[in-house]
This record gives structure tokens, sequence and C-alpha cells, in this order.
């Protein structure tokens, strides 16, 4: 990932503006509504029992009903309690994100515009104010990318084994509150590997850093931050389970325990009427209502969906990307470009009987940054064809703004008013 001829300032004021940007936004009104809505009726409950080391909803990892728990544990057990751990992530991991396509690039305007793009395309801020598991696993999965990317351009051995320490933690704990992100986790261990068989020389213990690996860090050293260590961080995330008065996991159990959770996802194969699948995601073509009903009064609802305008000009990007990467040698858009296959093809060959269009939410996520990379260039034209790149994201901040009613839960004048949005029969 080699740096631009004329490198770029650090966008640093920038991403974070607008990462607390959305963090204020994230937090007006999040105790709305006060009751639980969606999937907040099996993470809540199942967060109040971990406190009390009951066991419940044991087909997924521990670590985002711990966060869910320890701040209903901190703040009591209120709306605010129930949904601050996703808001948090979810404004770090936009952040992270920030963070991530700077240090892969080194390119300023991408790097402010796929914070922009991800910020505003719908799915990222509808799921950071939710009480579900899949922010939590988002957000340190961006942050585990990040402090990634940050060791690659680290300056000091000592400084990039300190990113590494933070990347493998992240890691750990993204995949201790879901697996989504395993694909995604397993990008900057391959990407170290074929770093180092660009260097030569010693395999497994060279540590000079040539060829863009990282000084001093051995091929062994790397696997353990991020193999090993990630690996460890995430079995002790189920160190409360092991003191469950019924039925514990034992210390030793990790193979016994992953079994049992994957018979439990593989046993949920009841038709759901929002059931989709990745190739109604990467179109836009399937919604979910998270909320709509009357409540104080009002028709209100609350939409899962992509901002129709990104997330279709991002597929064009893909376009590009793949001629960016085959005849101007990008190996930063081919890292997210990896990325979005990987988190998207598990999916496409994944058994679970049952899936949801969350599930795209890191898929479209580096879609976004597929898409400013795709941007960048355009607003460094001299002609017409630089408004585009200026106009694609300011589209899709306005119709971020367009569609707020119904990301929010916002009051409708009447109950069939929703259909100012339901541009396609399936949104409805």
């Amino acid at each position: 990932m080699p740096l631009n001829t004329r490198p770029d300032r650090d966008p640093l004021l920038w991403c974070t503006a607008i990462a607390f940007a959305f963090l204020a936004l994230l937090l007006w009104r999040i105790t709305f509504p006060v009751e639980f809505y969606f999937d907040e009726i099996h993470y809540v409950p199942a967060a109040r029992k971990l406190l009390d080391l009951v066991p419940a909803n044991r087909e997924h990892p521990m670590f985002g009903k711990e966060v869910i728990a320890g701040f209903i544990w901190l703040l009591g057990d209120t709306p605010l309690a129930w949904r601050l751990g996703p808001v948090l992530t979810g404004a770090l991991g936009l952040f992270g994100f920030g963070r991530f396509l700077w240090h892969v690039s080194h390119k300023r305007r991408a790097t402010v515009l796929g914070m922009v793009l991800l910020a505003t395309n719908f799915m990222w801020f509808v799921q950071s104010r939710i009480a579900m598991l899949d922010m939590i696993e988002a957000g340190l999965c961006m942050v585990g990318l990040w402090q990634f990317a940050a060791a690659l351009r680290a300056s000091s051995t000592r400084s990039a084994r300190t990113h590494l320490l933070a990347a493998g933690l992240a890691m750990g704990l993204s995949l201790g509150a879901k697996w989504s992100s395993a694909p995604a986790l397993m990008v900057p261990g391959l990407a170290f590997l074929a770093l180092r068989l660009a260097e030569g020389g010693p395999f497994f213990w060279g540590r000079k850093g040539g060829a863009g690996t990282i000084p001093g860090i051995s091929l062994l050293e790397a696997a353990f931050w991020l193999g090993l260590f990630p690996l460890a961080i995430y079995w002790l995330t189920y160190l409360p389970a092991m003191f469950y008065a019924d039925r514990p996991i034992w210390f030793t159990g990790f193979i016994e325990q992953h079994e049992y959770m994957i018979r439990l996802q593989d046993s949920v194969k009841k038709p759901h009427p929002y059931r989709s699948y990745w190739y109604m995601w990467a179109t836009d073509w399937r919604d979910i209502w998270y909320l709509f009903k009357v409540i104080d009064g009002s028709q209100r609802g609350i939409v899962m969906l992509g901002n129709p305008l990104s997330m279709l000009t991002g597929l064009g990007a893909l376009v590009w990307g793949l001629w960016a990467v085959l005849f101007r040698r990008r190996w930063d858009v081919a890292l997210l470009l990896a990325l979005y296959t990987l988190c998207l093809g598990i999916w496409a060959i994944n058994g679970k009987p049952v899936q949801f269009y969350y599930h795209y939410l890191l898929p479209g996520a580096f879609l976004m940054g597929i898409l400013a990379f795709a941007l960048e260039p355009l607003l460094a034209r001299r002609d017409r064809w630089r408004w585009l790149g200026v106009g694609i994201p300011a589209l899709s901040a306005l119709l971020f703004l367009g569609f707020f009613p119904i990301l929010s839960g916002l009051p409708l004048p009447t109950r069939q008013f929703y259909n100012v949005w339901m541009w396609l029969p399936s949104w409805r």
C-alpha cells in the first residue's frame, strides 16, 4: 500500500468532528421508544438474566450482551442503558472506519467522503440506535481494522506492537459480540502474510519490515497478535457463562460450546416475513420494519434500509474497483474489495436457514469505502465530472435527511404517510 506521491494532510480533525456529530445525532431521542422494539425483545432480557448469571440467548456469543448488561448495571434498567452500547460503538466504529481508510490510502478527501457516505447510508445510523449485537460487533471490527492499518504505517516497532495489541483486542471483542465479522477479521492476518511473501528473506522470523510489512515484527509474532491473541480474548468473553448455576460452560469446552451454538442457530427454520437473501441486500431490494405502530398518539416507523443512491452507485464502484486493481495497482481498493466480497460471500454460502438485511451492515460499510475511493479522483478534476464527485455524497446526505422521519421514529401525519418513502413494493 504505497503512499501518495504528494502526501495529503491527515484529516484527523475532520474524522473527529464527523464522528462527534454522528454521536450527537444518535443520542437525540435515543430513549424512544421506551419499550422494546424488534430484536430488543431477545437481547435486553438476555442481558438482564446475565446479571443474575442465568443463561439465555445461548446461540450467540457473550460480549454484546455483556455490554448491554454492563450499562444496565451502571445506569439502571432504562432505554438509555439498553441502547448506549450500540450508540457508542456506532460512533467509534465510524471514526475507526475513517482512520482505516486514511491509513490504507493516505487520501484525505477519500477518507472524509467515506465517513460521510457511511454516516448517511441509513444502515449504520439505524443499527446504532437499537439494542442488538450487530453494531457492537461491526464497530469493534472497524476499530480492529484501523489499528492494524495504523500498525502498518507505524514509525517504530514499539508503536507497531501497541497498535497490533489494540487490533487483536478489538478483533477478539468484535467476534465475541457476533460471528458476522469473522471474514473481515481474517483479512489483517492474510494481508500481513501476503506482504511477508512479497518481502522475501527469512519467512517466519524475518523482521526487517520491507515491502510494506511492519518493521521488527516477525510472521510468528504477527500470527500471535492477529490470530491467537484475538481468539484468547474471544474465549475470555465467555467467562461469566462459566459461573452459570445451570449448565455452565467448561473452560476447556471450546469446541463443544461452539457445536452447541451452531446447532441452536441452524434449528431456526420457521419462515419469517423479513427473511431475505444476499443478492436482495446488494440491490437494496428488501428492507426490515423495526417499528411501525402508534406511540403517544402518532403513527411512527423505523425502517432498516440502505440509502438507495449510495448503495446502488456503490455497485457501479465495484466495477471501477476491479479496473483500479487490475490496471492501476490500487491495493488499498483491493483490500476494500476483499473485505466486501468476504463479508457478503459468507452469507451466499452460509447454510443458515433464515437471514436478514442487517447482515449486510459490514459489507455495506466497505462498499461505502470503495465508492469513496471511486469518487475521490473526480474531485481533483476541473471539468463537469467534478460535480459527480460532489453530487453523489451531497445527494446521499439529502436523502438521509429526507428519510430521517422513518429512520428515527418521528411522528407521521397519518398511518398511510409512510408511502411517501416506499418507492418499491418490496419495501412495504
